[in-house]
């Protein structure tokens, strides 16, 4: 079966090229919405390093996306049937490394094509079948909402039991969903979220509190934090996170920065607290986000919020519109109804 795929040469520019598909073995995926990742537009502009770009370049980008069951011999799906994909593709099991930690696995868009495909086999275990209640705008960014779920499942192993009062640092896409999964995950606890823009942190209005970081209380206090800031402003989030953190509190961190973000040791030291980081997810992940989206149906509802700009994909020409769109963006996703 010839596949069509839409790869990224170098910065800013598409080539299409064909693959053949073996109709034989797994299930074959139609992709119909896909998400536009902050991850996907460092590939796309070229603000990676020039070696990481001629390593991994010509790529198909997207790895949050969804589409319909073609073809199963596995027996496990029905042909219609709306999934996600998991971007995770190992290659081994760890006793004690999970999927996305491993050094051998591949990622979707990073180390292998992602999604920006006519078509798209896939393993069944490495999908999962949506609701039919689901907006599938919403629906396409489970990946995204899979990572928070990541973090808070080792958030629950590893820190210790009073968690009156968690922080959340960030006011962008990753912040909302961490602070609305905690909120439902953890309905006993007290939820405050801590960003730079008054009008962005005006949609956390699931949350206990949100507060502009100049305007923290003083002498309020938190018992764990999630640092989802990332880039050149890692440094100020973990540095104010652990001013307020109580000894022996534990901070996530989740936000993704290209440089290396100096960490207040003594402090750490003196408090006694732990740092634990979250990248990506796994298939477990992905199937706890969807059953929470089946527990709390106003979950999506919330998640909508983030459905920023749609844009129809009908031509090659298309692609390149819709990354130029998103990157004046200024809140929420990007998603493509894949039309190709």
């Amino acid at each position: 079966m010839i596949n069509t795929v839409y790869r990224l040469c170098a910065p800013r520019r598409f080539e299409i090229a064909f693959s053949d598909l073996d109709t034989t073995g797994g299930v074959i995926i139609r992709p119909t919405h896909l998400s536009i990742c902050n991850a996907d537009q460092r590939y796309y502009q070229g603000t990676r390093d020039i070696k990481v770009l001629k390593e991994k370049l010509p790529m198909a980008l997207i790895h949050e996306a969804i589409g319909q069951v073609v073809y199963d011999n596995s027996g496990l799906f029905t042909p219609g049937d709306r999934v996600v994909m998991v971007p995770n593709i190992p290659t081994e099991t760890d006793d004690y490394i999970a999927e996305n930690y491993l050094r051998s696995s591949k990622f979707c868009g990073s180390s292998a094509d992602g999604f920006m495909q006519e078509y798209y086999q896939i393993t069944p275990e490495r999908l999962v079948k949506l609701p039919p209640f689901i907006d599938l705008d919403v629906a396409a960014f489970t990946e995204l909402v899979s990572v928070s779920m990541h973090a808070i499942s080792r958030f629950q192993r590893i820190a210790h039991d009073r968690r009156e009062t968690i922080g959340v640092w960030g006011d962008g896409n990753l912040a909302y969903i961490t602070s609305l999964l905690l909120k439902k995950s953890l309905p006993d606890s007290e939820i405050h979220v801590f960003g730079i823009n008054r009008e962005k942190l005006s949609d956390f209005s699931f949350a206990d509190g949100a507060h502009l970081t100049t305007e923290i209380p003083e002498g309020f206090r938190i018992d764990h934090a999630f640092e989802c800031v990332g880039g050149n402003g890692s440094p100020v989030a973990i540095e104010q996170i652990i001013g307020v953190i109580r000894p022996e509190g534990t901070i996530s961190i989740l936000g993704v920065s290209e440089y290396p973000v100096p960490i207040n040791t003594r402090m750490i030291l003196e408090k006694g607290l732990r740092l634990f980081g979250t990248s990506r997810s796994g298939q477990e992940d992905f199937r706890r986000t969807v059953e929470l989206y089946k527990e709390h149906p106003e979950i999506p509802i919330y998640l909508s919020r983030l459905v920023g700009n749609t844009v129809e994909i009908n031509r090659f020409a298309d692609i390149k519109e819709a990354f130029e769109i998103d990157i004046k963006k200024a809140f929420g996703k990007t998603i493509l109804h894949w039309n190709l």
